[in-house]
C-alpha cells in the first residue's frame, strides 16, 4: 500500500544527534515530528500502520431520522471524528431537528478541537441542544465514565476495523465500559487501521545490521497497534524486541499515555516512559525530552 508522505520537520543535514524513531500513521506524523524537532531532537518516521476513513458505514446511521434514535456519539479518536465529518458531508443537514432531548458529543483531549461551531451546526441548528463532553482524562475508559448513567439509551461508537493485526482490547473494553454504565453502544467500523506490511520496520533493521550503524536515542509509540505492527515487521527480518534491546541498549521507549503503555507491555515491549499528560502529543514529547537531556542527549 502506498503511504502518503506528510511534510515532516527535519533538523539540518549536518545534525549528528541520535534519531528519535516514531511510528505514527501519516495523519499524525507531521504533528509529532514538529514537536520533536522543536525540542531539538532528530525525528525519524517509521510508520507501521495507516488509518483511512470508511464513512459509507456511518451514512445509514446519520441519515434522518436515524440519528434521532441515539442520545450521544462517543468519538474515541481523531480519525473517528474525521470519518463522521465525511459521512455527514453527503447528507442533508442539519442531521437532527432543532428541538428534542440533549444530544451529547464526547471526544478526547485535543481531538475535541475538531468539534467546533461548524461541526455542531451540521448536526443541529439549535446549538443549545448539543453538548460537547471532554473527559478530564484522555482515555476511552474515562470517556465512557464521563457519559454517566445511560438508562438504556443508545450511543453511536465510530471505531476502527483492524486489518492485518489483532484487534487490541481497547475498543472491546470501551464498549464493555459503556454497557456497564447502562448504555446501549452501537459499534460502527468507521475507519480502517491497517498494518503497513512486512517491510515497515526495514529502515530500522538495516541500520541495525550495518557495522557502526546509526544509534537511536528513543522510539515513540502512540498506540498499541503501532507496537504490534513494528514487532510483526521485525519478525519478518528474523528480529524480535530482544534484538532491538541488544542492538541499542540505551534506547528509551516512550508511550503516549497509559493505554499505549499497557498495550506495549502486553506485547512484550518494556516501556521506560508513559506520559501522564496525554491529551495531546506534547505530553509524551515533554516527558521524553526530560529523560533524553538527563541522559546527555542535549
Amino acid at each position: 500500500m502506498a503511504v502518503p508522505i506528510p511534510n515532516l520537520t527535519a533538523l539540518p543535514s549536518n545534525t549528528v544527534k541520535p534519531a528519535v524513531i516514531f511510528t505514527t500513521p501519516p495523519n499524525y506524523a507531521a504533528r509529532l515530528s514538529d514537536l520533536l524537532a522543536l525540542k531539538g531532537h532528530n525525528p525519524l518516521w517509521c510508520p507501521t500502520i495507516t488509518t483511512s476513513p470508511t464513512p459509507q458505514s456511518l451514512i445509514p446511521h446519520l441519515s434522518s431520522p436515524s440519528l434521532s434514535h441515539f442520545s450521544a456519539v462517543a468519538f474515541p479518536s481523531r480519525a473517528s471524528i474525521a470519518s463522521f465529518t465525511l459521512a455527514a458531508a453527503s447528507l442533508p443537514k442539519p442531521l437532527l431537528p432543532s428541538h428534542g432531548p440533549t444530544f451529547t458529543l464526547a471526544a478526547l483531549g485535543k481531538d475535541s478541537e475538531l468539534i467546533d461551531t461548524p461541526f455542531i451546526s451540521q448536526i443541529c441548528s439549535n446549538s443549545q441542544r448539543v453538548k460537547l463532553l471532554v473527559p478530564p482524562t484522555a482515555t476511552p475508559n474515562s470517556l465512557a465514565l464521563s457519559l454517566g448513567e445511560g438508562y438504556g439509551r443508545k450511543v453511536l461508537c465510530p471505531v476502527p476495523e483492524v486489518v492485518g493485526l489483532n484487534e487490541p482490547p481497547v475498543v472491546p473494553n470501551f464498549l464493555d465500559d459503556l454497557k456497564s454504565g447502562g448504555w446501549f453502544p452501537v459499534r460502527i467500523d468507521a475507519y480502517e487501521t491497517r498494518w503497513l506490511g512486512p517491510d515497515c520496520a526495514m529502515a530500522v533493521v538495516k541500520k541495525g545490521e550495518e557495522k557502526g550503524g546509526e544509534v537511536y536515542a528513543a522510539i515513540v509509540f502512540t498506540s498499541s497497534g503501532e507496537v504490534e505492527g513494528f514487532l510483526k515487521s521485525l519478525k519478518e527480518f528474523g528480529w524480535d524486541w530482544g534484538t532491538v534491546r541488544r542492538r541499542w541498549p540505551g534506547l528509551v521507549v516512550a508511550a503516549h499515555g497509559p493505554v499505549t503503555a499497557a498495550g506495549a507491555e502486553r506485547l512484550g515491549v518494556d516501556v521506560d516512559i508513559a506520559s501522564s499528560d496525554f491529551g495531546s502529543f506534547q505530553g509524551v514529547v515533554d516527558a521524553l525530552d526530560v529523560r533524553l537531556r538527563a541522559l546527555g542527549h542535549e
